[in-house]
């Protein structure tokens, strides 16, 4: 039980939405902030990356309902999940927006900011862990080292409707960032390597493929630019992943906390 009074954590209010970061899995990544949402809230609308040992804290009258998007699958609209939230939080409950991650990274939580904004709904928004820190991190990979790069871009791999971006610059990326974080871009990973490959990048460059991050099904694939898609393929990685190009790749080499073979952090 968090001691909300010692650490003077706000209330949570009927009629206020909260915008949470749930972390990439791992329920002990949860923020105390977090937690004191799960505690208090009537009703948890989540995504589908919100781990289910994280789901299974809420008290138990709380309801939780499920909105969330997965590409290629019937799912409801950012319109439609933005309207549930004004609506639940007009019938005067304590509405918990849980995201994985950050709702503020590639997490849609600032277009539900707006539209709670703009219907004069309270919110208050809750950072989480994204899944290209700690996700790294968990495979052994920093995203900076003093050594290697001072810069780092944080990447969507596919846009709203689903292709390659196109209103990212590859290029300037591709000699500009020493480290690029891509999410959500295995499906693509061929034709973004193809186009950063063509604008200077090093065929061999290393590249690690980091599966359902920070969960016990956590995967980790390390390979090269030019291989990626053909090496996601044959070892079956599967989504959510967060991949990560550059020479920081290769101090999970020396970082692999966790190894492959270890027991789980906190398994029984």
């Amino acid at each position: 039980m968090i001691d909300s009074g010692r650490l003077e954590l706000p209330d949570f209010l009927p009629g206020s939405v909260w915008l949470v970061g749930a972390g990439p899995g791992d329920p002990g990544l949860l923020s105390v902030l977090a937690l004191h949402a799960l505690d208090h809230a009537d009703i948890v609308v989540y995504d589908a990356l919100v781990d289910p040992r994280i789901l299974a804290l809420a008290p138990p009258g709380a309801t939780l309902d499920y909105a969330g998007k997965r590409g290629g699958r019937p799912s409801p609209s950012q319109p439609d999940i933005s309207a549930r939230l004004i609506r639940l939080a007009q019938e005067g409950r304590r509405v918990l927006r849980l995201k994985g991650g950050d709702p503020c990274v590639f997490g849609r939580g600032g277009e539900e900011a707006l539209a709670l904004a703009a219907s004069g709904i309270p919110f208050r928004i809750v950072p989480g862990i994204t899944a290209g820190i700690g996700g790294l991190a968990y495979a052994g990979i920093p995203v900076t080292h003093r050594d290697i790069n001072s810069a780092v871009t944080f990447v969507t791999g596919h846009s709203s409707g689903g292709a390659v971006p196109d209103g990212v610059d590859w290029e300037a990326i591709a000699r500009g960032s020493p480290v690029i974080v891509l999410y959500m871009g295995l499906r693509h990973i061929a034709a973004i390597a193809a186009r950063l490959i063509a604008a200077g990048r090093t065929p061999n460059e290393p590249v690690a493929i980091v599966s359902k991050a920070t969960t016990p099904a956590q995967r980790v694939v390390v390979t090269s630019l030019a291989e990626a898609a053909a090496t996601a393929m044959a070892a079956g990685i599967e989504g959510p992943t967060i991949i990560a190009i550059g020479e920081v790749v290769r101090l999970r080499a020396a970082l692999d906390w966790i190894g492959d073979a270890a027991p789980w952090p906190g398994a029984g």
